[in-house]
């Protein structure tokens, strides 16, 4: 592995970084994204993406604070996050529909784009997920690295859409679904033992 200051670890920032992609899947959302563009006309992207970044990186600092508040340590956030990526996965690999995000209107940037979309319930409970197992440089950095492919895919939704095609839309979803659901396990494994410790 190599190690730099400050807690700054490659691998660690390239997993962190994959997680969340999987867990935000924001190229499996462009049929969503289009639909929202479709009801509310015009979707801002440098705001949608500035506002997910805020909540996000707002959340990996005060998460586990709001946790102590109700007497929840990491390991038992990590792993309740962990059946959570399970049924998110669930629902990427067989296509059934466990959650549900609504909303319309002049505000679609923020909800339901930012909120709950990209910056949602799995996406806080991987950060908080994450914290029990990584250094805050790199989830840091992992959550960057993902708004910049959230602003990207914003701005490109539809070129994307039209290059994968439906069918390119479903593959993806589903490998990073199997992914999710292996690292969903892990995450299981590895805290399940912590509280039983």
């Amino acid at each position: 592995m190599m190690q730099f200051f400050y807690g700054f670890d490659v691998n660690e920032m390239l997993k962190a970084t994959i997680v969340l992609f999987a867990v935000v899947d924001i190229i499996g959302s462009i049929p969503t994204i289009l639909k929202i563009k479709e009801r509310a006309g015009e979707i801002h992207s440098f705001q949608t993406s500035l506002v997910a970044l805020c909540i996000m990186i707002g959340f990996l600092i005060f998460g586990e604070s709001m946790l102590k508040l109700f007497g929840v340590n990491v390991e038992s956030f990590a792993v309740a996050g962990s059946i959570l990526l399970f049924a998110l996965s669930f629902e990427m690999i067989l296509g059934v529909k466990l959650f549900n995000d609504h909303g319309t209107g002049k505000t679609a940037s923020i909800v339901p784009l930012a909120f709950p979309i990209i910056a949602g319930a799995g996406t806080m409970t991987t950060l908080i997920s994450l914290r029990a197992e990584f250094e805050y440089i790199n989830i840091v950095l992992a959550i960057f690295i993902n708004i910049i492919i959230v602003y990207a895919v914003l701005r490109l939704s539809r070129k994307i859409e039209y290059l994968l095609g439906e069918g390119g839309i479903a593959i993806l979803k589903k490998v990073f679904g199997i992914i999710l659901l292996a690292i969903a396990v892990k995450l299981f494994a590895s805290n399940v033992k912590i509280l039983f410790e």
